[in-house]
């Protein structure tokens, strides 16, 4: 299937052939009959996308503040690479579309494949195939009216300044700007029985306004547009204005301010400051609100991504609900589209349809791309067809995110690469193309189970390690999976079932043994003598609706990241753990992420790990210190490292290196040589096992 994308980098935009997206749980797969551009939002993103360096970075100043502080950890060059990878990325536009819906989930129950649906939200492209979660998509009942609802996003988002205005029947309303969200902004507040005053600076607008019937419809840069809408209003003012504008300027505002009766409510839907002059504002204690895009779930991860739903009682309109509205308004007929449509065009010219929006050399308004709904399409990508000795270590790869693009694929480049698989088309594509492989897909089973491959990489999102670990172990086949190794102690037992029925081997990415300087550190100690270790985290506070902190996708930080420094210090130890204790700060959050915790080695080592969460970020992340025989090793960030003993020496790292390459290679020899592989599954399966017992001890669980 084709998928329209833009190059950050330099603007560039393609129809690329990317492979089916992948369908999860609580999803719908969708074929596109129609989807619809948004001049205001996308426009930016496309004009933004072909500016120069100076010009992305002004225009993007909080992602500047993130590279400055990633170069202070990394390096210029490795972030600069960072950069690059992600500005030469495809990037998907879209997101407003309706189509026949082609497979569901086994959970969706209320749609089947053969009913249309509109759809909304981040991967609601311009694409022959997307793939939504339930509660952005609603069922359309008369396939005939699918192209206006088409629209269901952009319509949610107009329905939803229209709930935030709170009018009733008989009440004047101002739309400040008549783009499509105005002019559907205006067609829904009549349809409440509202008067509508429509005004825009551009008078093409003001005239489409007037040609869907509303009289109402004037030029705001007119002198007197104060005084009509003074005497519409019979003197009173305005009872809402909705401005559905996109400018930097602060006239929008200030002139809802003049225009606004006291106590009216001003509902701010489009791109515009608030900066606004304070006299009319405070002398009529209006009612300032922002309207949230589509509505209530929007920016929700438990609605939007689990498909969690607000209870009816206590949330009326939630997004979902609102594009529901609005398409069931079309289908009775209160709402006119067709007469927005200013521009349609095949998917096939859809970058001319955006060089129409850039240039701006006619009038627009609606803009619809129609895709060929008669076209065959492949499900997966073969780029090429090469065969290979079954002798070789022969990979594919299950998720190609941006932690595996920056810190695995680039050691792989000159391996035999076979199929990769992500649940994003684009990711998919561009990793094979980027990396070498020989094919993309969206369906991890395909790399699972293509007999070519002998050896998989497993960095999806960690819920997804185990089952992945366990089918690959069952089709004999070597692993090699990214921190953690599961997410449950259930789980960890299940694969350590299946490895001891494999012929393959499994090894967890613990990266940091393989640090040039940890290398180090071990050589200078005496393994024969007992080591105390204290290593101090200063891991910085995540949100707590970042994924890593979902007990059910991330497993919480130490689960998904502790492990680490546990596997580390046993590496370190050189012996088996014995006993675990932890205590966790209670935060207000109930967040379990600021950790002390002790560990016992056979051997009489001991150590200490202090994973925090609550200190400054400008503190470096990582400090190990070892004492053993005399002698004291103090690393710092895997930049520098004392060892102090009868003298002192420095050993110095060009930039801080955590021993990813190298692990890699390590991984990679002993599966050519068929050895064991350099971190033992006797030792991953002791590390894992060690921080569910920290879970424990901290959970009482």
């Amino acid at each position: 299937m084709e998928q329209l994308t833009q190059n950050l980098k330099d603007g560039h935009m393609q129809l690329l052939e990317v492979p089916f997206p992948a369908l999860g749980k609580g999803q719908v797969m969708v074929r596109n009959h129609y989807s619809v551009i948004s001049a205001g939002t996308e426009g930016k993103t496309v004009k933004d996308a072909r500016l120069s360096y100076i010009g992305k970075a002004r225009s993007r100043q909080e992602e500047v503040k993130k590279v400055i502080t990633a170069a202070k950890t990394h390096g210029v060059m490795k972030t600069y690479k960072m950069v690059m990878n992600k500005l030469e990325s495809p990037n998907p536009l879209g997101y407003s579309c309706a189509g026949e819906v082609i497979e569901v989930a086994d959970d969706i129950k209320h749609l089947k494949a053969g009913d249309f649906v509109a759809c909304g939200g981040q991967t609601a492209n311009h694409s022959e195939v997307v793939v939504v979660p339930k509660n952005l998509c609603v069922k359309i009942n008369q396939p005939e009216i699918v192209k206006s609802a088409a629209f269901a996003t952009i319509g949610a988002i107009a329905l939803q300044g229209v709930r935030q205005a709170e009018l009733t029947l008989g009440e004047n309303c101002v739309v400040i700007g008549l783009g499509i969200v105005g002019q559907l902004t205006a067609q829904l507040l009549r349809a409440s029985g509202i008067n509508v005053i429509a005004t825009d600076i551009d008078q093409n607008q003001v005239d489409l306004a007037k040609k869907n019937g509303f009289k109402n419809a004037f030029n705001s840069n007119d002198d007197a547009i104060g005084n009509v809408i003074e005497q519409i209003t019979n003197g009173y003012g305005a009872d809402a204005v909705i401005i559905t504008a996109g400018t930097s300027s602060l006239e929008p505002v200030n002139f809802a301010g003049e225009i606004a009766r006291k106590k009216a409510k001003v509902v701010i839907v489009g791109a515009v400051p608030t900066g606004f002059d304070r006299k009319h504002y405070f002398k009529k204690e209006l009612d300032l609100r922002m309207s949230s895009s589509y509505g209530p779930g929007r920016y929700d991860n438990d609605y939007e991504q689990k498909g969690h739903d607000y209870p009816i009682g206590y949330v009326r309109w939630t997004e979902n609900r609102n594009m529901e509205a609005f398409v069931r308004l079309i289908e009775q007929g209160q709402l006119d589209l067709e007469h927005l449509i200013s521009h349609q065009f095949n998917f096939d010219n859809a970058k001319d349809a955006y060089q129409l929006i850039v240039d701006r050399s006619e009038h627009l308004c609606g803009i619809v791309l129609a895709y060929d709904t008669t076209k065959e399409l492949k499900r997966t990508i073969q780029i090429n067809n090469k065969s290979y000795n079954a002798t070789d270590v022969n990979i594919g790869f299950i998720g190609a995110g941006s932690f595996a693009q920056n810190f695995l694929l680039p050691n792989l480049k000159n391996e035999n690469l076979i199929n990769v698989a992500t649940a994003r088309a684009t990711t998919a594509r561009n990793a094979a193309d980027k990396f070498g492989f020989d094919g993309c897909t969206g369906n991890a089973d395909e790399v699972i189970n293509d007999d070519k491959i002998n050896t998989i990489f497993i960095a999806t999102p960690h819920n997804l390690h185990a089952n992945y670990v366990i089918k690959a172990l069952q089709a004999n086949k070597n692993v090699f999976v990214e921190k953690p190794l599961s997410l449950t102690k259930e789980e960890l037992e299940e694969i350590a079932a299946a490895e001891s029925k494999s012929s393959a081997q499994v090894m967890v990415g613990f990266n940091r043994r393989f640090a040039p300087l940890v290398v180090a550190l071990k050589k200078e100690l005496n393994d024969s003598l007992p080591k105390a270790i204290n290593y101090r985290i200063n891991a910085g506070k995540l949100p707590a609706d970042h994924w890593t902190q979902d007990p059910k996708v991330g497993g919480g930080r130490i689960i998904g990241e502790a492990c680490h420094f546990i596997d580390l210090c046993a590496f370190i130890a050189d012996s088996p753990i014995t006993k675990v204790e932890a205590n966790a700060l209670k935060a207000a959050n109930n967040l379990l992420d600021t950790v002390s915790i002790s560990l016992a080695f056979e051997n009489g080592s001991v150590a200490s790990i202090s994973y925090f969460s609550n200190g400054s970020k400008a503190l470096n992340k990582e400090y190990l210190e070892v004492f053993c025989g005399g002698k004291s090793i103090v690393l710092d960030d895997y930049k520098t490292m004392d060892i102090i003993g009868k003298g002192k020496k420095t050993i110095k790292n060009g930039s801080q290196d955590k021993g990813h390459s190298t692990e890699i290679a390590e991984f990679l020899l002993a599966i050519k040589e068929g050895k064991q592989l350099p971190v033992s599954f006797a030792d991953c399966y002791n590390s894992s096992k060690a921080t569910f017992e920290v879970i424990e001890k901290i959970t009482g669980a």
